[in-house]
């Protein structure tokens, strides 16, 4: 079989879908991309739709390198 899974604390979950399951934690609580102030955490937010992406996935790659190790 050559499904490569990471091993995660998840049995069946890919270190992919753990990294986005800890992007979205981390996005919902503290209102991570939107334009709104969010729970006191970040600086400048950003404005622009593609800016609020571009911050997404920065977070997401983010959170990929740490489940990753």
């Amino acid at each position: 079989m050559t499904d490569e899974k990471e091993p995660t604390s998840h049995p069946g979950m890919s270190a992919d879908e753990v990294a986005l399951e800890l992007t979205r934690f981390i996005a919902v609580t503290t209102g991570y991309g939107k334009t709104a102030g969010g729970a006191g955490f970040g600086g400048k937010s950003p404005k622009t739709p593609e800016e609020q992406v571009d911050a997404l996935l920065q977070l997401f790659e983010r959170c990929r390198g740490l489940v990753g190790k």
